[in-house]
């Protein structure tokens, strides 16, 4: 990664939405919309975390389940159906582990309410510190790349 300044984001999906977009190289937040695409730039590191296994009624997970960087930030729209147009945003995926939320919770500074933790996930994006993105980014075995 480059000098300049980067954010950091984590963004809730399905286990099973996320896989189609470790497949595709691309990320898809809140039900396709452009929005959440906007606040991210090149570079911006990204995490994805799964709070089931399948949308909307999978088991529970509660894992983080892929880790990458933004490629360009260019924002751009496909046709899944004529009723379904995502937008998403390009991403380079680096190989890691799943990893249980709950065993860094104590080092995790985003979130401020340990007991009342799944709050901080509740609108499907959150920018975090740097620090707690390579806490999570360690803990799921990436290492040289960050």
């Amino acid at each position: 990664m480059t000098t300049e300044k980067h954010n950091y984001w984590i963004g809730v999906v399905s286990k099973s939405h996320v896989e189609i977009g470790l497949k595709g190289g691309f990320i898809q937040l809140n039900h396709g919309k452009k929005e959440p695409l906007q606040r991210m730039r090149n570079g911006d590191g990204f995490i994805f975390y799964s709070p089931r296994t399948e949308y909307p009624e999978g088991q529970i997970l509660q894992h983080f389940t892929a880790v990458g960087i933004v490629k360009s930030g260019e924002i751009y729209q496909v046709e899944v159906d004529p009723d379904f147009k995502p937008y998403r945003l390009d991403v380079t995926f680096f190989k890691c582990n799943e990893m249980a939320i709950k065993p860094l919770l104590p080092s995790l500074s985003f979130i401020k309410d340990k007991t009342r933790w799944g709050a901080a996930f509740r609108f499907g994006q959150l920018k975090i510190p740097k620090n707690d993105f390579i806490t999570i980014a360690r803990a799921m075995g990436v290492k040289d790349e960050l």
